[in-house]
C-alpha cells in the first residue's frame, strides 16, 4: 500500500523535490500545503507561490495559510486525511507540536546543509561565506527545536570554487531531488536509520541582511572577501564605494599586483585593490546609475577616483 504524503513548501526552489514525492510509486501525495497569494513584481500583481501552481496544474488538493499552526480548519483537515509523512522543504513556517504529531510516521524536513552545521534559513549562503569545499542535503525528522531532529538521511556533495549562492542553489534543487528520492526509496522499504546530532558541532546560518553586503578591503584578506562576493551574490550582494557612489561587485579574482591594503590601482586599465594578504581584480562591476560589466567598461567610461 502506498504511504499518503503531504507537502509543505513554497518558492520554486522545492519544485523539482515536489515532483519527485508525487511520482515516486510508493507515494500517494494527498495535499499541498503553501502560503497564501501575495503581490510580486513591479506590477504588485497577486501570484499564487510556484508549490501552489504546481498543485493548481496536476489537479492536486491544496491549501494556503498565512499559519498553520494557528489554522485549526487546516490541521482538522489534514488530521482526517490519516497522513502517514510530511515532507517540508522551504516552507518558512516553524512547525507547533500538534502540527508535528499530525501524520503517523513523522514530518520530514529537506535542509541544504550537512546538520548539524548551518542550522537555519541561509545555509548555502554562509557555506560559501565561509569558504566551504562540501556541502550537502539532510532529511531530519522533525522536532520542536530548530533543525534538530535525527537524521534519516544525507547526501553530500562538492562546492564548486567559483560557484555564488545562486548558482548553488539552481544546482541544489536536483541534488534535493535526487537525496529525497533515495530517502523515500528507504522509507517504503522500512530501511530508515535515524542517528542523532551532535550537538558539540552545531552551526548556525541565520537570516541574511542588507548590512552585511559592504566589503572592507583594509580589514579583510582576500580569500575572504571573494567568499562574501560569492556568498552573497544574488543577495543582499557586495558593494564598496567609487567617487562615493555604490559600486557592486559580482566577481573578483586573485591579482599579482601588490598593493597596501586599501589601495587601489587603475594604471593597468583594470581595477585592482588591496586586502591584508594579496590584491584583488574586481571583474564584474556595477557603478551606480550605470550597466552591469566589466572593469575595463567601467574604467574606459569613468574617470578614475578612489575607492573608499
Amino acid at each position: 500500500m502506498k504511504a499518503k504524503a503531504c507537502f509543505l513548501g513554497t518558492p520554486q526552489l522545492v519544485i523539482e523535490s515536489l515532483k519527485v514525492l508525487h511520482h515516486h510509486p510508493g507515494i500517494d501525495l494527498v495535499h499541498i500545503v503553501s502560503q497564501p497569494d501575495r503581490a510580486q513584481g513591479r506590477g504588485h500583481q497577486i501570484q499564487s507561490p510556484p508549490v501552489i501552481e504546481y498543485a493548481k496544474t496536476h489537479k492536486i488538493d491544496f491549501s494556503q495559510t498565512a499559519n498553520i499552526n494557528q489554522d485549526q480548519a487546516l490541521i482538522d483537515l489534514l488530521k482526517s486525511l490519516d497522513i502517514d509523512i510530511f515532507i517540508v522543504f522551504a516552507f518558512s513556517h516553524f512547525l507547533s507540536q500538534k502540527v508535528l504529531d499530525l501524520p503517523k510516521k513523522g514530518c520530514f524536513n529537506i535542509h541544504p546543509s550537512l546538520l548539524p552545521a548551518y542550522r537555519g534559513a541561509s545555509p548555502l549562503q554562509y557555506a560559501l561565506l565561509n569558504g566551504e569545499q562540501t556541502s550537502g542535503v539532510s532529511i531530519q525528522k522533525m522536532v520542536l527545536k530548530m533543525d534538530a531532529g535525527d537524521i534519516a538521511y544525507q547526501k553530500t556533495f562538492q562546492i564548486q570554487p567559483d560557484e555564488n549562492a545562486g548558482e548553488l542553489t539552481q544546482r541544489v534543487q536536483s541534488l534535493a531531488a535526487d537525496a529525497l528520492k533515495e530517502f523515500l526509496d528507504l522509507f517504503n522499504r522500512d530501511k530508515i536509520t535515524f542517528n542523532a546530532q551532535d550537538e558539540t558541532q552545531v552551526s548556525f546560518a541565520p537570516v541574511l541582511d542588507k548590512k552585511q553586503g559592504q566589503l572592507d578591503f583594509s580589514k579583510m584578506n582576500a580569500k575572504e572577501v571573494i567568499n562574501k562576493i560569492r556568498g552573497l551574490n544574488p543577495w543582499p550582494g557586495t558593494y564598496c564605494f567609487l567617487h562615493k557612489k555604490r559600486l557592486k561587485i559580482f566577481k573578483a579574482i586573485i591579482d599579482p599586483l601588490k598593493l597596501n591594503a586599501g589601495e587601489v590601482s587603475t594604471e593597468l586599465g583594470t581595477l585592482v585593490v588591496g586586502c591584508r594578504d594579496q590584491s584583488l581584480r574586481l571583474i564584474e562591476v556595477q557603478l551606480e546609475g550605470k550597466k552591469r560589466g566589466s572593469d575595463l567598461d567601467l574604467i574606459n567610461g569613468y574617470k578614475k577616483g578612489p575607492i573608499e
